[in-house]
C-alpha cells in the first residue's frame, strides 16, 4: 500500500516524459498522434486501476487513520519531508481524481484535441494529473505548496493553446489570479512553519494550534485563506474562472471544475481548520458571509445569462453555477463542524462529478452545433436535443437536475447537510448570524433550481416548435466516459453513507485535534 500510493504520484511524471519521447523503432509507420494518445489512456487506466486497488486495500474501519504512508527527510535543516498518506478525507478525492483524469485521456483518443502536437497535451494532462494527486496525498505544508502550484503551468498551456476564443486573456487571468494568491498563502505556510518548527501536517494538526499564537493564527488563516479562495474560487475572487472555462477545450473544463476547484476546499479542511482553529474561528463568519454572497451571486449571473436574448454562453453558465456550489462548500467549512464539514466534502465530490458531466455534455453539444449560445441552440434547432438527439439531451436534463439538489442524487446531501451546519455551528459562532447565513443559502437553492430548469426547457425542449435539426446522438466513445459518472451521481445520491463513513471518523478527528 504504501508504495503503491508513491506509483500514483509520481507514475503521471514519468508518463508525461514518455509522451515526449520519440516513438520507438518499432512503432514507425504508425499514425504517432494516436499512438500518444493511446498512451495517456494507458497510463490514466493504469492509475485508475492502481487507485481503485489502493481504495479496495484501505482499511475502513479506520479511515481517520493515515495510511500507505512515506515519510521521508528531504531538507533536514527546515524539517521538511518527503510525507505522503491518505484517509477518509483524502481517498475520495484521489480516486475522483484518476477518473476524471482517465476519462478525459478517453475522451482525447475518440476526439483528438484541435491545436497543436497531442504530444504535449497529453504530457500536460499527465502532468496535471500528478500535480492533483501529489496535493492530495502529502503531508507537509512545503510540499503542499509545491504541489498546489505544479497545476498551474498545464491548465494555462491548456488554456492558451488548445482553447477557444479570447484563449490568451483567459490564460493570462487564470495563471495571474492564482500565482499572486499563492505568494500570499506562501507566506502564511511558512509563518506556521517558522513559529512551530516544523511543516509536518500531521503533527501540527495534532498540535491544534497549541503551538502557534492567536495572533499568528490570524495572520496564518488570512494570508493562507486568500490562497485557496482564489483556486476554490471564492466570490469576490472568481472573475477569472467564467473566462477560463469558456475557453478551455472540454477536457481543461472537466478537470479544472471536477478536480482543480476541490484543491482550495481541501486546503481549508486539511490545513486551516486542525492547525489554526482560532484564526479560523476569527474569520468563519466572514468565510460565511463570502460563501452565501457567491451562493446568491453565482445563481443571479446564470438566471440572467439564461435568459432569451442574453446571449448566454452555455459554459460561462455552468462556470458562474461552480460559484454558487463552492459556496455551499465554503458555508460547510465556515461553521466548523462535522455536519458541515462533511457536508462540504460531499459536496466537493458530488461537484466534481455532475459539473465534469455538464462540461462533457456541453462539448458534445457545442461540437455538434458548432456553439454553445443558448439563443442559438434554443432559438434555431426546432425541438432541440429531445427531437434531435433525445438521449443526449436526456442526460443533460438528468445531469441539471442532479446539479440544483434533487433528492435521490448526489448533489442534494451536501448542500443539505452543509446547511444543517450552518443552522447549528460551532460554539462561539454566532448562531442568529449562521442561520441568517442558512437561509440565503437555502433561498439561493431555489434559484439554482430556477436556472438549471430554464436551461432544460431552453436547451432540451427548444422555445418554438419546427423540425428538429438532425445531429449524432450519444456515440459508444461518450457512453462509456460519461456513464460512470452518472452512475455514481446515481449511487452516492440513494447511498450517501458509502462517502460519509468514509469522512466523518477523520473530520470528527481533524475537528478534535487529531485525537481519536
Amino acid at each position: 500500500m504504501q508504495f503503491l500510493l508513491a506509483f500514483i504520484v509520481v507514475a503521471p511524471l514519468l508518463g508525461a516524459v514518455a509522451a515526449l519521447l520519440p516513438a520507438p523503432p518499432g512503432l514507425k509507420g504508425r499514425d504517432p498522434d494516436q499512438a500518444v494518445l493511446r498512451h495517456g489512456v494507458t497510463v490514466t487506466g493504469v492509475i485508475l486501476l492502481a487507485a481503485i486497488v489502493l481504495a479496495l486495500g484501505f482499511d475502513h474501519d479506520h479511515p481517520s487513520k493515515m495510511q500507505a504512508t512515506t515519510d521521508i527527510s528531504w531538507i533536514p535543516a527546515l524539517d521538511v519531508r518527503i510525507h505522503l498518506g491518505i484517509d477518509g478525507i483524502s481517498l475520495p478525492l484521489l480516486v475522483l481524481t484518476a477518473l476524471l483524469t482517465f476519462l478525459c485521456a478517453l475522451h482525447s483518443y475518440f476526439k483528438p484535441p484541435a491545436g497543436p502536437s497531442p504530444k504535449a497535451f497529453v504530457a500536460l494532462i499527465l502532468l496535471l494529473e500528478s500535480g492533483t494527486l501529489a496535493t492530495f496525498a502529502v503531508l507537509d505544508l512545503l510540499l503542499f505548496f509545491l504541489a498546489f502550484e505544479m497545476v498551474l503551468i498545464p491548465m494555462y498551456f491548456l488554456i492558451a493553446r488548445w482553447g477557444g476564443a479570447r484563449k490568451q486573456a483567459a490564460a493570462w487571468k487564470f495563471i495571474l489570479y492564482t500565482l499572486l494568491g499563492s505568494v500570499v498563502m506562501l507566506l502564511g505556510l511558512l509563518l506556521i512553519g517558522l513559529k512551530s518548527g516544523t511543516f509536518d501536517m500531521v503533527a501540527l494538526a495534532t498540535d491544534n494550534g497549541r503551538g502557534l499564537t492567536s495572533s499568528v493564527q490570524v495572520i496564518a488563516v488570512l494570508a493562507i485563506g486568500i490562497g485557496l479562495a482564489v483556486k476554490t474560487p471564492m466570490w469576490p475572487l472568481h472573475s477569472w474562472l467564467p473566462d477560463a472555462h469558456t475557453a478551455a477545450p472540454t477536457v481543461g473544463s472537466v478537470l479544472l471544475a471536477g478536480v482543480l476547484l476541490k484543491m482550495g476546499t481541501y486546503g481549508f479542511v486539511r490545513i486551516l481548520l486542525p492547525i489554526a482553529p482560532d484564526g479560523m474561528h476569527t474569520f468563519a463568519p466572514y468565510l460565511a458571509a463570502f460563501a452565501v454572497a457567491g451562493i446568491i451571486y453565482g445563481s443571479l449571473a446564470c438566471l440572467a445569462l439564461a435568459r432569451p436574448g442574453a446571449k448566454g454562453d452555455l459554459k460561462r453558465l455552468i462556470a458562474y453555477s461552480s460559484v454558487g456550489h463552492m459556496g455551499f462548500v465554503l458555508l460547510g467549512i465556515a461553521s466548523m463542524t462535522p455536519t458541515g464539514v462533511n457536508g462540504a466534502l460531499f459536496a466537493n465530490v458530488a461537484h466534481g462529478l455532475i459539473t465534469g458531466l455538464l462540461f462533457f455534455l456541453v462539448g458534445a453539444v457545442k461540437d455538434r452545433y458548432g456553439t454553445a449560445d443558448l439563443d442559438t441552440l434554443s432559438g434555431a434547432t426546432g425541438a432541440a436535443l429531445y427531437g434531435s438527439a433525445p438521449r443526449l439531451g436526456g442526460l443533460l436534463a438528468f445531469t441539471a437536475v442532479a446539479s440544483l439538489g434533487l433528492p435521490g442524487l448526489a448533489g442534494f446531501w451536501g448542500e443539505m447537510l452543509t446547511l444543517f451546519g450552518a443552522f447549528d455551528p460551532a460554539d462561539g459562532l454566532s448562531r442568529p448570524a449562521f442561520l441568517t447565513f442558512m437561509s440565503i443559502a437555502a433561498f439561493g437553492t431555489l434559484l439554482t433550481a430556477a436556472y438549471m430548469l430554464i436551461l432544460v426547457r431552453r436547451v432540451c425542449m427548444g422555445a418554438k416548435p419546427g423540425e428538429p435539426h438532425r445531429i449524432p446522438d450519444i456515440q459508444h466513445h461518450e457512453f462509456a466516459a460519461w456513464t460512470p459518472l452518472a452512475a455514481l451521481t446515481v449511487l452516492a445520491g440513494l447511498w450517501p453513507a458509502v462517502l460519509l463513513g468514509l469522512t466523518d471518523p477523520a473530520v470528527q478527528k481533524l475537528l478534535a485535534g487529531g485525537k481519536s
